[in-house]
């Protein structure tokens, strides 16, 4: 994220104090996010279209169910994505973040909603992760826009083992800037914009 002015900057401390989790067994629940202008969480509206779709579009299509699924968070920032799984009925999640006051912050967020049983907070690149115990049926990538990390992360990630067949992908772009290239083996099954972000749903390999 940019810096911006004063008032910009009141405004985003606001939004940011204000970050909830959206729907299921805590909603309403409030989440901290990490200090800085590092980091850009995926806001309550956009996360919620985010879920909607999955819930909606995908649940119980191809062999996907979000209900008992395992997750990933590969870009966690306050871990605000894969929080929102738990709470909607994931068995559960990991999350990957590289950065020391982000994983502090995720790691209090998962304390707050009581899941550090159904979690695995990990000090770990997307871009180059160790293998899985288990691959997951869902995988979460929303890394700082202006980096281009996607592509990267989606590679690693496939070849480490961490996506199961047909493992659904949502990967959260810039929708000011042209789509990044996807790589092979994955494909698009949905994309859409909320306000500036670009929400894209692929699938990888088959089911």
């Amino acid at each position: 994220m940019r810096p911006h002015g004063s008032q910009s900057l009141r405004r985003t401390r606001r939004r940011r104090q204000a970050m909830r989790i959206v729907a299921g067994r805590w909603r309403g629940r409030t989440l901290a996010v990490p200090p800085g202008l590092g980091v850009r969480p995926t806001g309550d509206r956009a996360r919620g279209a985010v879920f909607n779709i999955v819930t909606h579009r995908f649940e119980g299509r191809d062999g996907f169910s979000l209900k008992d699924a395992r997750v990933l968070d590969a870009f966690a920032g306050s871990g605000a994505l894969g929080l929102e799984a738990l709470s909607q009925g994931a068995a559960s999640a990991t999350f990957f973040e590289t950065d020391a006051a982000a994983l502090a912050v995720v790691r209090a967020n998962v304390a707050a909603c009581q899941a550090q049983a159904r979690t695995a907070v990990r000090r770990v690149d997307a871009c180059r992760p160790p293998p899985p115990d288990e691959p997951v049926g869902l995988a979460l990538l929303d890394p700082p826009y202006a980096q281009s990390l996607l592509e990267p992360a989606l590679v690693a990630l496939a070849t480490t083992g961490w996506l199961a067949p047909g493992c659904l992908v949502y990967a959260e772009s810039d929708g000011r800037a042209p789509a990044p290239a996807w790589p092979d083996g994955f494909s698009v099954v949905d994309e859409r914009t909320q306000g500036r972000p670009r929400l894209t749903f692929l699938r990888w390999g088959a089911a």
